[in-house]
């Protein structure tokens, strides 16, 4: 039996790593934490955020896809992060809703991964 402990980063593939990070800390503001080219067209590039990270990966043969696992970024202001967002021309594929604990939108990074904007309902 495996015994999980945490999970370790969650990461999404991209085709051009300046772009991509142009995106994740130019729009979305997050600074990275790691940053490699291992050679061969295979880059990689971290970002810790609380006690979690989120990784970007270029390598030949890994082709991003809106339709795979999706990071929900917890937000400190929902609705100014949607205004900065739409500022900024960012693609939404899920407009803004309410849930019974939260609000959350769906919106692209710039090879069409999909990430969640999220802000639980509490505190």
């Amino acid at each position: 039996m495996l015994k999980v402990k945490e999970i370790a980063f969650s990461c999404y593939a991209v085709t051009d790593m300046t772009r991509a990070r142009a995106f994740y800390e130019g729009v979305l503001g997050l600074v990275p934490t790691m940053v490699h080219d291992l050679g061969g067209g295979t880059q990689w590039v971290e970002y810790d955020i609380g006690p979690g990270t989120l990784a970007l990966g270029a390598a030949p043969g890994w082709k991003p896809s809106p339709d795979g696992c999706t990071v929900a970024l917890e937000v400190e202001d929902f609705d100014a992060a949607i205004a900065h967002l739409r500022a900024h021309q960012t693609p939404f594929r899920v407009e803004p809703f309410p849930t019974p604990v939260c609000r959350m939108t769906m919106v692209s990074d710039p090879d069409g991964n999909t990430l969640c904007i999220h802000k639980r309902n509490r505190g």
